[in-house]
């Protein structure tokens, strides 16, 4: 297989990281943290595995060895992403190039900022997902894997395994779109729902620009009389 990714198949070299409980402030440590953009966060990601206290890489950690340059997928362990709420967690996976995690579970928040921003987290039976891990550790060269989100099947040397996602995550993935694209391929409907709302209760329509009208008269008539 060479790495690929299209709507429907996401496939590439995946990356083994057998850690159960692996958490957000592991993956994107909290000094990473201080902007709301996403650019620059890859270098954050899970430093502490990546590198030593005084920045040098840990030359044996799976993401600093060459044959993983180019990792598109990882195969974690359970509950992978649990902790705090940080998107930045997901941004930072995506940044590094991630396009996939494949795991027992998943943390609940993480599981919905990943699908939400279109990164991939694909659920396994734990036997699966520890035969694909064992099989990474034991093979001289990278596992190659295919993820096919329109059949939803992980493809392996080893076998093929199926996997779920709602129906709305599988049609954002094949139309290649994230939570808003989602939202707004319904702007006709919602359209016509405000207009019928606001048609039913009109003192509702444009109320923060007119709180802010009224707001700013008041502050004017005050410096005025003072």
């Amino acid at each position: 297989m060479t790495d690929k990714y299209t709507h429907d198949v996401i496939e590439g070299i995946a990356a083994p990281i057998p850690i159960a409980n692996l958490d957000t402030d592991q993956i994107m440590p909290k000094q990473f943290l201080r902007g709301i953009g996403k650019a620059g966060l890859s270098s954050g990601l899970l430093w502490d595995l990546r590198f030593h206290g005084d920045g040098s890489p840990r030359e044996a950690f799976v993401l600093n060895r060459a044959a993983y340059a180019g990792t598109r997928i990882l195969v974690a362990d359970a509950n992978f992403g649990c902790g705090s709420s940080r998107e930045h967690a997901v941004w930072g996976l995506q940044e590094y190039g991630i396009q996939a995690v494949i795991a027992p579970s998943f943390g609940e928040i993480f599981y919905s900022n990943a699908m939400n921003n279109r990164l991939l987290a694909v659920m396994l039976p734990e036997a699966d997902v520890h035969a694909l891990l064992g099989a990474a550790a034991a093979a001289e060269a990278p596992l190659q894997l295919q993820i096919d989100v329109r059949r939803l099947e992980v493809r392996s040397p080893l076998d093929t395994h199926a996997f779920v996602l709602s129906d709305r995550h599988r049609t954002m993935f094949l139309e290649g779109l994230d939570l808003i694209g989602a939202s707004l391929a319904h702007r006709s409907a919602i359209q016509a729902f405000a207009q019928r709302h606001w048609a039913d209760k009109p003192w509702t329509h444009d109320v923060a620009r007119r709180t802010k009208a009224r707001l700013d008269l008041f502050n004017s008539t005050l410096e005025t009389n003072q």
